[in-house]
């Protein structure tokens, strides 16, 4: 039975789940799928557990742990093993610094609730899926969890695939990988570990390549189809797409990408890695070329390292000190989107995109006047301040001068490169490029935020129980539509379906972007005056 929304009331679900289960079990007349199926994977067999028909599968290794000798280093293969291995809890999350809920909005996205400890033996994948048919023949969705490089784990409540493998009838699957020191402490150049450490700038996003892998050799077993891979993520997740599509080693690995609030243009240059890894090692007191030590320590001291070092630049009114993925090695060895969209994965169809109000997940002036916030713009656009105000009083009625400003750095940072990509993504001539922008704004803390950096990641897999989106007809509504975004796009390459209006690709002259709102709708070139306003400002953020 359903109620007035059409969903299957909880009294009448476990009702018919006892009444069903007191048939089966009195006549053995109902075939039903096993609680805890088992799938054989390359390594070994793995038993999950039935959930409202989706089959969970957690922490299946995809590497080997990448403690001792196997830090810094290029992921190595999983073990084998015998028998039925039980993957019914998520594995370790790479060690990295806790989130401060001390921040309204680190408590809207929960990030601090990983349901598993820290350790290094992290490299695990989770899978969700409508059927262990091995001719299933589903399509595939792989989500790379947000946190930047430097925190996370596809073990987040963000991160939960099972209702999207319902909606989409597809399977999912989520990626846990190194990350800030562990995944990115560039110890090649000036810290003296030369050849034997040439990837350690990039052995984060190295791990991305074999949970790809992991997916090609395995999931046919799981009901996919390896031959439908889309590979996706916001913010964090969205880099590592982005960076995924220039690394020869992921080509044809995934055949459809997704990049939401998250368009890395260039990878970190070597100065800048060699700066961050030597201020590490003088945390530690650890000399340049005594690397084989610092493979040996405890995480936690590592971690502390990172730590202190971040804590000082604080102190000192710096930016943090940034550990991302190196340019310049055979893992990395271009730019992803500079100049140019990447040869390498010219058949790949992507989709970019941003919402409206990024920014504002990075503030906490809520109670900026009006008057600063005109000085602000007046210093960071010049001449063109009061018409940018302008656009965004008539944008948004009755907009805050909190989300006024936050709007100026999202139009300069985040959404700068997410045109910058696309249309670079649309230039090369391959296979084609859609956008979307991302309107409806949060209902979380009385709208103050708006709509905020990761205010789409909870629809994007169909979820409606993410603080930021909460759980009304109108949060149901959105993950409905953004969900048939991506469901659409795994099965076919191609978003369009019969939930959304028709949205053709982006190109140079039309600019055709879905604008997803109460009002859902396609426009051409949508806010066209304020990219011409702000063409020759420069950017603000990594993603400008």
């Amino acid at each position: 039975m359903t109620d007035e929304d059409g969903r299957v009331t909880r009294r009448h679900a476990i009702g018919a789940g006892l009444a069903g289960a007191g048939l089966a079990m009195a006549g053995r007349a109902l075939a039903a799928p096993p609680m805890f199926p088992i799938v054989e994977t390359a390594q070994g067999k793995v038993r999950g557990l039935l959930s409202g028909g989706v089959a969970v599968f957690k922490g299946i290794r995809y590497g080997a742990s990448t403690a001792g000798a196997n830090r810094f280093m290029p992921p190595a293969p999983p073990p084998r093993w015998s028998g039925v291995q039980d993957a019914l809890a998520y594995g370790e999350v790479c060690p990295q610094l806790p989130a401060d809920r001390r921040h309204d909005y680190a408590d809207l996205i929960s990030m601090d609730l990983q349901p598993s400890g820290p350790g290094e033996d992290c490299l695990r994948v989770n899978v969700w899926t409508p059927t262990v048919d091995p001719q299933g023949r589903k399509p595939v969705i792989v989500v790379l969890h947000g946190g930047g490089f430097y925190a996370g784990s596809g073990n987040s409540t963000g991160m939960d695939g099972e209702m999207m493998a319902r909606f989409a009838d597809a399977v999912v699957v989520s990626v846990t990988h190194r990350l800030g020191a562990f995944g990115y402490l560039h110890l090649s150049g000036a810290a003296g570990g030369g050849d034997d450490f040439a990837e350690s700038g990039a052995v984060g996003m190295l791990d991305i390549v074999p949970a790809l892998r992991w997916v090609q050799d395995n999931i046919a077993q799981f009901g996919g189809d390896p031959g439908r891979v889309l590979l996706f993520g916001q913010s964090g997740g969205g880099a590592k797409t982005s960076m995924a599509l220039g690394m020869p080693s992921a080509k044809g690995l995934f055949h459809r990408a997704g990049v939401m609030s998250g368009s890395l243009l260039r990878a970190m240059e070597r100065e800048a890695a060699d700066r961050a890894a030597m201020r590490v090692l003088q945390a530690l007191d650890i000399a340049p070329g005594d690397l084989r030590g610092l493979q040996q320590l405890p995480y936690t001291q590592i971690l502390q390292a990172q730590a202190l070092v971040e804590a000082d630049d604080r102190a000192k009114g710096l930016p943090p000190m940034a550990l991302a993925p190196v340019v310049g090695g055979s893992a990395i060895p271009a730019h992803p989107f500079d100049p140019g969209a990447p040869a390498v994965s010219h058949d790949v169809p992507m989709i970019v995109s941003t919402v409206l109000d990024e920014w504002t997940f990075r503030m906490v002036d809520f109670d900026v006047s009006q008057a600063d916030v005109r000085a602000y713009a007046r210093q960071r656009v010049g001449a063109k301040a009061d018409a940018l105000l302008d656009y965004y009083a008539q944008e948004t009625p009755g907009i805050s001068p909190f989300i006024q400003k936050a709007r100026i750095d999202t139009d300069l940072g985040f959404r700068r490169g997410a045109f910058a990509q696309a249309e670079r993504k649309a230039a090369a001539g391959g296979a084609p490029v859609w956008t979307y922008l991302w309107t409806w704004p949060s209902p979380a803390t009385n709208g103050r935020y708006g709509a905020v950096h990761g205010v789409d990641v909870a629809p994007s897999l169909h979820n409606v129980r993410g603080a930021l989106t909460g759980t009304d007809a109108g949060s149901r509504r959105m993950a409905d539509r953004m969900a048939s975004v991506w469901a659409s796009f795994a099965a076919t390459g191609d978003p369009n379906n019969d939930r959304l209006p028709r949205w053709d690709p982006y190109d140079s002259q039309r600019r055709l972007t879905l604008v997803l709102d109460d009002e859902t709708r396609v426009e051409a070139d949508p806010r066209a005056q304020v990219r011409a306003w702000l063409k020759d400002v420069p950017a603000t953020g990594v993603f400008g």
